[in-house]
């Protein structure tokens, strides 16, 4: 599991703000016990992804953007079109 996770929770879902340095196993772990929703990012090359847990398995929704406040709307966007909330 992740510490200190920020949350971020303006409208549903709440989503956790991954911190950098943290790797893509240990986002893995942490969605896999608590299948809470994860802003991660933003990688080499500026973009933001969401990792989700979804029935067994892990799925990442890349190129979310730049713009942390951009890649949040756009990744709950996502998991709303999805029925993840």
């Amino acid at each position: 599991m992740l510490d200190d996770l920020v949350y971020d929770d303006s409208e549903p879902p709440t989503i956790g703000l991954v911190p950098p340095g943290v790797s893509t196993a240990e986002v893995h772990d942490h969605i896999k016990i608590a299948h809470s929703p994860l802003l991660v990012g933003p990688g080499a090359d500026g973009q933001y992804a969401g990792a989700y847990w979804a029935s067994t398995r892990m799925v990442v929704a890349g190129d979310l953007g730049s713009d942390q406040e951009e890649a949040l709307s756009e990744f709950r966007d996502i998991l709303r079109e999805r029925g993840e909330v």
